[in-house]
């Protein structure tokens, strides 16, 4: 069972990383296009993923570069009167709940927080979390289930 997040790939990346029964597995098809399913240790595992992160961020930043490359003057133009939201109100409200976020998790233990930054920001699934953690994928959820509560009850105190 793989839980690892769906990612953004280059194609230049022929191979997907997965986790099946525990085992830390390579995916690719070689030149015959036949699928190959190569288990690796998890420090290759973990290595490979690092890598695709950093990849997936390279991506990013290109694509932005790209994009900002392309935009003429007119197109800029274009895009701001195609998007009335992005007035200084707007922008103002969008600070203004991520400022309460931050306060939000902030307010978690730091158990909490970590789990939450693993999973929600940097990616990783729960079994992974529990991998690194030493702990049950089970503990993990009931750790990620309570701060969303929690992150819940504080944002409503934080809006009143």
């Amino acid at each position: 069972m793989n839980n690892r997040p769906k990612r953004k790939k280059s194609s230049d990346n022929p191979y997907t990383l997965q986790i099946i029964n525990n085992n830390y597995v390579v995916v690719f098809k070689d030149s015959r296009s036949a699928k190959q399913v190569i288990e690796v240790s998890e420090e290759v595992f973990n290595q490979m993923n690092k890598f695709e992160l950093e990849d997936i961020s390279q991506m990013h930043k290109i694509d932005k570069h790209i994009e900002r490359f392309k935009l003429s003057d007119e197109s800029i133009n274009n895009r701001a009167k195609e998007k009335p939201n992005d007035t200084t109100s707007s922008v103002v409200e969008e600070l203004l709940i991520n400022n309460e976020l931050y306060i939000a998790i902030n307010s978690l233990s730091e158990k909490q927080k970590k789990r939450i930054k693993m999973f929600y920001f940097d990616g990783l699934s729960q079994q992974e979390i529990a991998k690194i953690e030493n702990t049950s994928i089970r503990a993990i959820q009931y750790t990620l289930n309570n701060s969303l509560k929690k992150l819940k009850e504080n944002l409503k105190k934080i809006k009143n």
